[in-house]
C-alpha cells in the first residue's frame, strides 16, 4: 500500500482518529501575485505553476529532449492543416465527469472568445468532436509549431463550467476566476489572487502520482524578500521565487539552501514606448540601447561562480533558437555610437525626462533602472524612476500614452517554441499587453514572424526568424539586457527533479513546478 492509501485507512479507522499514523505534507512556495486560475487566461509565471497541475492538456514536453509526447492524447496524426487527435480513456475531470472530445472543443472555443491570455496562438483555429474520443483542428493557414502551442491549451470540464455559466457571463469567468474545472494532479481549496493558493493531491488523477509527492502545496503571492530569507531560514518555506535579488539568494545558498534552476527561453527586456516622444525615433532608442552597460548589468545578476540568472545576449533573440546569433556575438555598451546615434536624434537631449519604471514586486529591477539612469546620464539625458505594482502596470500598458517611455519584462517563450516569445511582442496585432509595451508596427517584422509560423522546415524558420533579428536590432524597440535562466532557492526538504537534473526538465517555464513529480521529507 501506497502512504496515501495507508493514511486514508488510517483516518477512517476508528481507533486511529486520535492518532493518525501520518501527517500530510505541505509544499511552500511564493510567486509574484496576481495567480490567475481561469485557464483562458493565464500567461504569467504565477499563472502558469497554478495551470500546469491543475490543468492538463493534449500534448506535454519531453522531458530532457525536443519534442512532445501524448498526455490526455493517447495519438495524433497530420495531415496538412489538420490535426486529429485520438484521446486517452481512462481520464476522469475533479468533477468526476468523463473526458470527451467536446470538452477540448469547448476548450478552444471558451478561450478564443474570452480573448485573453495566449488565446492569440489559436486565431484562425477551429475544432470539432469527431466521436466522443476524437478531435480534429483545422487550421485557416499553416502554424509550424501547432503541436507545441497545445501546451498551452488546457481542457476545461464542459458541463461543470455550464453549470456555472449565467446569461451575463456565458463563459462562468466568476466561477473559474476562483474554482477549478480541470482534470489535474492537484485541486485547488481556496484561492485569493493577491494572498495565497491552496492546492490538495488528486488522488483519482490518472496518471501515477510520486508517493512522496506533497499532499498540500500552499503557494503564495508577492512576499517580502526579507520575510522569505526568514521563513526559509526557519523552516516554515520551501521554495522561493526567481524574484529575489540576486545577494538574497547567495546568502541562502551559503545558509545551506538548494540552488532550483530552469533553463530559460525568453530574457529581460527593456521595453521602449515607440509611440511616445522621444522615443518614436530609432536613432534616439538606438543611441539608449548602445548607452546600456551590459556588461554591469550580467554581473549584477550572478549568485555564485557557478550560477547566473543570466548570459550575454547577442541579439533580439534567446542563444540557441531559431535565428539567434552565435554566442559569442555578445552585445556590448558603446558609449561613442550612442552619442553618434543622438547627434542624429532628432529632439533635443536637454528636454528628455525620460520616465523609468519597474515592477515592485521584483526589486532586483529597481536597480535596472538606477543603472540606466546612471547609463543615460553620461549622454546628458535626465530621467525619473516609478515604481508600479504588477497590476496597475498591466492597466498602464493598455494604452501607448499611459504606457511608460521605458519598461522593464521578463519575458519567455510559453511553449518552448520562438512564436510564442516574439508574436505577442512584436506583430502589430498584439500591442498593449504587459508583453509588447514597445506599440511596434513595422510591415517587415509583421513578414518575418508570420514566415516563423508558417515554416514549414527548420531551415525556413531559421531563414525567417534571423530575418526578424535583423530587423529588430535595426529597429531598437527593445534594449535586449540578458538571456536569462530562472534560479530559486529551497530548502532541503524538497526534491524537484524536474528544477535540478536536466535530463528531467522540461524546456518550458513553470512547468519544472509539476508537483507530482517532486519529493518531500520531514
Amino acid at each position: 500500500m501506497t502512504k496515501r492509501l495507508l493514511l486514508a485507512a488510517a483516518l477512517t479507522a476508528a481507533t486511529a482518529l486520535t492518532s493518525p499514523a501520518f501527517a500530510q505534507t505541505v509544499l511552500r512556495l511564493d510567486e509574484v501575485a496576481v495567480g490567475e486560475l481561469d485557464p483562458a487566461k493565464a500567461s504569467d509565471y504565477a499563472d502558469s505553476i497554478l495551470m500546469f497541475n491543475v490543468y492538463d492538456t493534449l500534448v506535454l514536453p519531453r522531458q530532457g529532449e525536443p519534442g512532445y509526447d501524448p498526455h490526455l492524447a493517447a495519438s495524433w496524426e497530420v495531415d496538412g492543416a489538420t490535426y486529429t487527435f485520438t484521446l486517452r480513456d481512462d481520464v476522469t475531470f475533479q468533477s468526476g465527469n468523463p473526458l470527451r472530445a467536446a470538452d477540448v472543443v469547448y476548450s478552444l472555443e471558451r478561450m478564443q472568445e474570452i480573448g485573453q491570455g495566449l488565446s492569440h496562438l489559436f486565431t484562425g483555429v477551429s475544432a470539432e468532436a469527431v466521436d466522443a474520443q476524437t478531435v480534429r483542428f483545422t487550421l485557416d493557414e499553416p502554424y509550424a509549431p501547432f503541436v507545441a502551442s497545445l501546451v498551452r491549451l488546457p481542457i476545461v470540464d464542459q458541463a461543470l463550467v455550464e453549470e456555472h455559466a449565467t446569461e451575463g457571463d456565458p463563459w462562468a469567468e466568476s466561477y473559474l476566476s476562483g474554482n477549478a474545472a480541470g482534470s489535474g494532479a492537484y485541486t485547488v481549496t481556496s484561492h485569493n489572487p493577491q494572498e495565497v493558493t491552496v492546492m490538495a493531491v488528486n488522488e483519482d488523477y490518472f496518471l501515477p502520482i510520486n508517493d512522496a509527492a506533497p499532499d498540500q502545496v500552499r503557494l503564495r503571492y508577492s512576499l517580502e524578500a526579507a520575510t522569505v530569507r526568514t521563513l526559509i531560514a526557519q523552516g516554515e518555506h520551501d521554495i522561493a521565487s526567481q524574484w529575489l535579488p540576486p545577494e538574497v539568494i547567495r546568502a541562502l545558498a551559503e545558509d545551506g539552501a538548494q540552488l532550483f534552476t530552469e533553463s530559460g527561453t525568453g530574457a529581460f527586456y527593456v521595453k521602449m514606448n515607440t509611440q511616445r516622444p522621444p522615443l518614436d525615433d530609432v536613432n534616439c532608442r538606438l543611441a539608449l540601447s548602445n548607452a546600456f552597460d551590459y556588461g554591469t548589468a550580467l554581473q549584477m545578476v550572478a549568485i555564485t561562480d557557478e550560477v547566473s540568472s543570466g548570459s550575454a545576449p547577442t541579439g533580439a533573440i534567446p542563444v540557441g533558437m531559431y535565428g539567434s546569433n552565435p554566442a559569442d556575438m555578445v552585445l556590448e555598451r558603446d558609449l561613442d555610437a550612442a552619442r553618434e546615434y543622438l547627434e542624429a536624434c532628432p529632439y533635443d537631449p536637454a528636454d528628455f525626462n525620460l520616465e523609468i519604471s519597474w515592477i515592485a514586486e521584483v526589486p532586483l529591477e529597481e536597480r535596472f533602472a538606477l543603472l540606466m539612469q546612471a547609463n543615460f546620464a553620461e549622454l546628458g539625458i535626465s530621467s525619473s524612476i516609478e515604481t508600479l505594482p504588477w497590476a496597475l502596470f498591466t492597466e498602464r500598458v493598455a494604452s501607448p500614452e499611459n504606457t511608460p517611455h521605458i519598461s522593464q519584462i521578463f519575458v519567455n517563450a510559453v511553449t518552448g517554441d520562438p512564436d510564442t516569445l516574439l508574436y505577442g511582442m512584436y506583430h502589430s496585432s498584439t500591442p498593449g499587453t504587459w508583453q509588447s509595451p514597445e506599440y511596434l508596427a513595422d510591415d517587415q517584422v509583421d513578414a518575418a514572424l508570420e514566415a516563423g509560423r508558417r515554416g514549414p522546415g527548420e531551415e525556413d524558420r531559421e531563414a525567417a526568424y534571423s530575418a526578424l533579428n535583423d530587423r529588430l536590432m535595426d529597429l531598437a524597440p527593445t534594449i535586449y539586457g540578458y538571456d536569462r535562466q530562472s534560479v530559486f532557492a529551497a530548502s532541503n526538504r524538497v526534491s524537484a527533479p524536474a528544477l535540478s537534473d536536466p535530463d528531467m526538465a522540461f524546456g518550458v517555464d513553470g512547468m519544472g513546478f509539476s508537483f507530482r513529480l517532486m519529493e518531500m521529507t520531514e
